[in-house]
């Protein structure tokens, strides 16, 4: 379930190069906060998916609720 929301999120990323070290800039807009960094876009997306699984453990652990993403509510 939670790899199934993941991936939801990550099909709502949107990505752009920016000027820095690591140039690629991906963001979930519908979940505020989440934004990484990488080299290639593939280790941005990777880097995604990391800050994203942190965020939603942040989220649960403070008791705050997960936003709906797609079909996963």
């Amino acid at each position: 379930m939670l790899t199934d929301y993941i991936e939801a999120a990550l099909s709502k990323s949107k990505y752009e190069l920016i000027e820095d070290e690591e140039p690629f800039y991906g963001e979930v807009p519908e979940l505020e906060g989440v934004w990484a960094t990488g080299k290639t876009l593939e280790e941005c997306r990777k880097n995604l998916v990391e800050v994203i699984d942190g965020w939603i453990l942040v989220r649960l652990g403070k008791g705050l609720a997960i936003p709906p993403i797609g079909r996963y509510n």
